[in-house]
């Protein structure tokens, strides 16, 4: 048995293919199924079998699609309400793969449809499990996903219950040198604590991870939902979309492919006023120059995240890069969450109608009063650090749905932990205030007021 893991560093994501005696089955993949069909190639196996450990709320699968492709059966849990063709697989069931055995657990906790896979090699031996969002490296999967998406919903506290008994009577119950192999690691915001370690054992788990303490259920559910991050709106769009099945990939980008231009002369006088603007390139070009009303949402590892929390999924927008080979990443890194099909034109442009006045942060060390000072860091982070203690605090995946909140007597400065998303932020308000009022972005000058 070869096991091969496959991280997407900007969305957190492990996906996972095994291989045995000429088969292949593939766990949770990612949008782009190409590195799977290279990898099947190389050892000369066959895909025959996908198994999705949940609908997924922060990315898009390709599980649809490697089933069309290569003929491969895709398992789920029964509960998970699936609309393509699948084979159902929960507790009791197994999948036979060359000279192993995967086996399938009910694991609910992060989901009410949420399965972990066993694999047993030839020998019997129970080797690895596949805890998708259910078991992490130092953590387990938030419970608040699914009030409100998914054929079946349940509340937090519930799913929180759940998680405790899944844990417990699942997956610790397993032999403390079975491998875990998670769906995400450090910096998704499917939990709260993951760890940057891509796996371990059940055994060092115990030791290590707080969810798997001895603790009662009602000390582990008022531990877990505290604190969770917040949910970026395109997560219950994502679920919905990996519940029906995703597009071609490759078909879906050259669509958007089609509406590109390299280019845009004029630009300025022929987009469509209503539709929104992303501007991905770095901040210091975008203040020099840039079109009336764009968003500065620069090209960081974190793009996806925060494009799935500021556009909404139904809203088209206009996609800018500062040249063509990072704006067909960038699409790319936009179908990775669904998004390619509201990309109403993409291009590179070095110009613009308007610029950004640049900001003196020593004024406000000298006269804080003196302006309007807007936190648009999360509330965890405003909890455990308040930098500015008149600041009136809106999280930047909340702000342009809160603009009018904020008073308009006084210049008006927006800051964010280090500078990159306090440019997106600045740049939201400047675009709905439409210059009524002077805004100015501290950017990493904000380290200076930092304790």
């Amino acid at each position: 048995m070869e096991i091969k893991q496959y991280e997407d560093k900007n969305l957190a994501h492990y996906s996972y293919a095994i291989i045995s005696n000429g088969e292949m089955a593939l766990i949770d993949p990612s949008r782009n199924p190409q590195p799977y069909y290279d990898f099947a190639k190389e050892h000369n196996a066959k895909i025959t079998a996908i198994i999705e450990t949940h609908p997924h709320a922060d990315f898009v699968s390709s599980h649809l699609e490697i089933h069309k492709t290569a003929d491969a059966t895709i398992y789920v849990s029964k509960l998970l309400g699936a609309e393509y063709p699948h084979q159902t697989f929960d507790e009791g069931d197994a999948i036979v793969l060359g000279n192993i055995t995967l086996k399938a657990l009910n694991t609910p906790g992060h989901s009410p449809d949420s399965i972990s896979i066993v694999a047993i090699d030839e020998n019997e031996k129970q080797q690895a499990v596949f805890t998708g969002d259910t078991l992490f490296i130092g953590d387990c999967g938030r419970p608040d996903l699914r009030e409100q998406a998914g054929a079946i919903t349940a509340a937090r506290a519930d799913l929180a219950k759940q998680m405790f008994h899944s844990l417990r009577n699942k997956l610790m119950t397993l032999p403390d040198d079975v491998l875990v192999y998670p769906a995400h690691g450090a910096g998704s915001l499917c939990g709260k604590g993951l760890s940057e370690q891509n796996s371990n054992t059940i055994g060092a788990e115990k030791i290590s991870n707080w969810s798997l303490q001895t603790i009662s259920e009602e000390e582990f559910v008022k531990e877990l939902l505290a604190d969770q991050p917040f949910i970026p709106k395109y997560f219950p769009f994502d679920v919905g979309v990996n519940k029906k099945g995703a597009d071609s990939y490759a078909t879906s980008i050259s669509k958007v492919q089609q509406r590109e231009s390299v280019t845009c002369a004029g630009c300025a006088n022929s987009l469509n006023p209503d539709v929104l603007i992303i501007d991905t390139r770095p901040q210091e070009q975008f203040k020099k120059a840039h079109l009336r009303n764009a968003i500065n949402l620069m090209n960081d590892t974190k793009f996806e995240t925060w494009l799935g929390s500021i556009v909404n999924p139904d809203e088209q927008f206009y996609l800018i890069a500062e040249n063509e080979t990072i704006l067909s990443e960038l699409i790319e890194r936009t179908a990775k969450i669904g998004y390619e099909k509201q990309i109403a034109l993409a291009f590179v442009m070095d110009y613009g109608n308007t610029s950004t006045q640049l900001f003196d942060s020593e004024e406000l060390k000298t006269n804080q009063d003196a302006y309007t000072i807007i936190d648009i860091r999360n509330h965890s982070e405003v909890k455990t650090n308040k930098i500015f203690a008149n600041a009136i605090h809106i999280p930047l995946h909340e702000l342009r749905e809160r603009t009018n909140e904020i008073p308009l007597s006084n210049p008006i400065v927006v800051h964010c932990a280090g500078g990159y998303r306090s440019a997106a932020g600045s740049s939201i308000i400047k675009s709905k205030l439409n210059g009524t009022s002077q805004v100015f972005d501290l950017s990493e000058a904000v380290k200076q007021f930092q304790k």
